[in-house]
């Protein structure tokens, strides 16, 4: 058999027969997939290298997969055997790092992509964040600290839930699991305040790896100050380097966990969403009645949001699509700012004759929407349609954005809102954290958002909740019906009327080869910053081109009737380009005069930038 593709292998064959078991429960299936997609064929330049066995391999689960639809075996989620003693590899903990994320490899497909999350591993992140959190805290000893554990739909999350319980235990702390959740959700769980759910946790921990694919998985951490920085994230696996150290060194078994509880926390948090629509209606018990509105959760976590939160204020959800978890995500990636996953939720609007269409990620934390004509809101959009809404209610306030949004939202928040428009860094604990300094220093803000989708405002304690930035948008929805100024979608769209957006927005990847002699024994990090420092000097002396005075990333530079950033990526070797412009003209202008200015960097991968510019 010719070579195949390792995506259509992976994500047709092996979701097909999720798909086709999806009612006998998703934990079996877990169980019972793994193994069989370990032996599938490893990759080779992309796709898998096709063998008589990879064949009898597929045959093998085919014919697994037949027994068990005929036998119909429920299996129950068991404790995991004291017997059973993982592999103990030598990991570098510190390079789970992402930001003020760990992610890590969790299932063991994809040539090259070696397990990091193994369940070892989890267990002593999660008894670093215990003795971490123990520290923060400073409790005495006459009260046990509690941590409330989540999970989006990702196949590997029972297994990793059951090692970071057992982490946490390990340490003295009570385990509260919440199973299939948001992130958004596992924040609140550490401000609600009611015993007879275990709350408020002292902290609380989301397995999530976001849009990331199947095989990856992570961590989220939460006190009810908010979620970790990055410098905490750094001081948990350190922590939890020295705990697997003592692993290597003194052997590891898996233990049963004490200590822990279950509770179904997803319908406090839905109810409390329900309650802040009808809030803003003026207590109308069904404020969207004869509203339709689709939902497209990607097999995520956010399939509640349908039947939890919109049903009962009265919507129609009829045509909401992917509400099921599926952590093969075998319809498209749920992700906001995916195009794929942006058509798919743009054709279920048009389909349906809906009024509104919303779509989230993986965890829940970012989300987007589709008026009645099929028009995205997302990205700039988004965050205008937001702005609109919170300087409605807060005149006058700063909006913090991320650095790639256009001059044309700076104009409408500025000029039309009569808000101030702070664009800082990438990366969404960036603009929250900056949003948070600002009103600490006399500056109002209300509102951190990054065209990513991520979005927090200070009403909701500064989380990233992509669950209540829709409902900020039913709210304005049921409002205005409420008060006779208009019904459906347009009430959103008129918002955002007058912003004015670029015919030409592309993104292009110039990627640092980190072996490349021109590095001269420099990180790709500070080699970048090279390049960033020459591209300025070079741009002071061009009367074209303007460098935009107030900047805190890259550089941005206006000009030929649109601008450009080029910056260095928070956690990758690459610098990514953005170009916006009023034609394609214009912004190939803006292409060569980046592509002249870093052409001397020989470690730089500029292919991208110079099929982009070609005539």
């Amino acid at each position: 058999m010719a070579a195949l593709s390792g995506k259509v292998v992976q994500n047709v064959f092996i979701a097909q027969f999720y798909q086709q078991n999806r009612q006998f429960g998703t934990q079996y299936q877990r169980d019972i997939c793994v193994p069989y997609m370990r032996a599938l064929p490893p990759f080779h330049g992309g796709k898998l290298a096709w063998t008589s066995n990879s064949s009898m391999q597929m045959r093998k689960l085919l014919k697994y997969q037949n027994g068990f639809v005929n036998r119909r075996t429920f299996y129950c989620n068991a404790a995991s055997s004291a017997t059973a003693i993982p592999s103990l590899d030598k990991v570098d903990l510190l390079k789970l790092q992402n930001g003020s994320d760990i992610r890590g490899v969790a299932v063991s497909v994809v040539e090259g992509e070696p397990v990091s999350l193994t369940e070892p591993v989890t267990e002593a992140i999660a008894a670093g964040f215990a003795a971490w959190l123990l520290d923060k805290k400073k409790v005495d000893a006459s009260r046990k600290l509690r941590v409330s554990i989540g999970h989006d739909s990702r196949i590997s999350a029972q297994k990793l839930q059951d090692a970071v319980s057992r982490g946490i235990a390990s340490a003295g702390l009570d385990v509260v699991q919440y199973g299939l959740a948001s992130t958004p959700a596992m924040f609140n769980s550490t401000l609600t305040e009611d015993e007879a759910i275990l709350c408020p946790a002292d902290g609380a921990i989301m397995i999530t790896a976001s849009h990331l694919p199947y095989n990856r998985n992570g961590f989220k951490f939460f006190t009810s100050d908010g979620g970790l920085g990055k410098n905490d994230i750094k001081d948990i696996l350190q922590r939890a380097a020295s705990i697997y150290s003592n692993f290597l060194a003194k052997g590891y078994s898996v233990k049963a966990s004490e200590s822990v509880k279950k509770v179904d926390y997803m319908a406090v948090y839905t109810s409390d969403l329900v309650k802040a629509v009808r809030k803003a209606a003026g207590n109308i018990e069904k404020p969207l009645e004869g509203f339709h509105i689709v939902v497209d959760a990607g097999n995520g976590a956010g399939g509640f949001f349908a039947a939890k939160v919109l049903e009962p204020l009265g919507a129609i959800t009829s045509g909401s699509q992917f509400l099921e978890p599926d952590g093969m995500f075998p319809n498209h990636i749920p992700n906001p700012e995916d195009k794929a996953a942006m058509k798919a939720i743009t054709q279920a609007v048009l389909d349906n004759k809906a009024n509104l269409g919303i779509i989230f990620d993986t965890d829940v934390d970012r989300s987007a929407a589709v008026d009645s004509t099929g028009r995205e809101l997302n990205r700039n959009r988004l965050i205008a349609l937001m702005s609109a809404i919170v300087l409605e209610e807060h005149p006058g306030t700063t909006i913090v954005t991320d650095s790639v949004t256009s001059d044309g939202l700076t104009s409408f928040i500025e000029k039309k809102l009569g808000g101030k428009h702070h664009r800082f860094k990438r990366g969404y604990k960036n603009v929250i954290d900056e949003a948070i300094r600002l009103n600490s220093i006399g500056e109002e803000s209300h509102l951190a958002i990054e065209t990513s989708g991520h979005g927090a405002l200070k009403e909701n304690h500064w989380l990233d909740d992509g669950a209540y930035l829709m409902v900020k948008l039913l709210n304005k929805l049921a409002s205005a019906r409420a008060s006779g100024k208009g019904v459906g979608s347009k009430v959103l769209t008129d918002l955002v009327e007058g912003l004015e957006e670029p015919a030409i927005a592309v993104e292009l990847r110039l990627k640092i080869n980190q072996n490349h002699p021109d590095l001269k024994g420099r990180s790709f990090r500070e080699y970048g910053e090279a390049v960033l420092q020459h591209l300025g000097n070079s741009i002071a002396s061009n009367p074209k081109l303007q460098k935009a005075t107030v900047n805190y990333e890259g550089v941005r530079v206006s000009g030929f009737g649109g601008w450009f950033l080029l910056r260095l990526s928070l956690h990758d070797p690459v610098l990514p380009l953005n170009i916006e412009a009023p034609s394609h003209e214009d912004a190939v202008k803006l292409g060569l005069e980046v592509s002249a200015a870093v052409k001397e960097f020989q470690a730089l991968d500029t292919s991208a930038l110079d099929k982009f510019v070609q005539p």
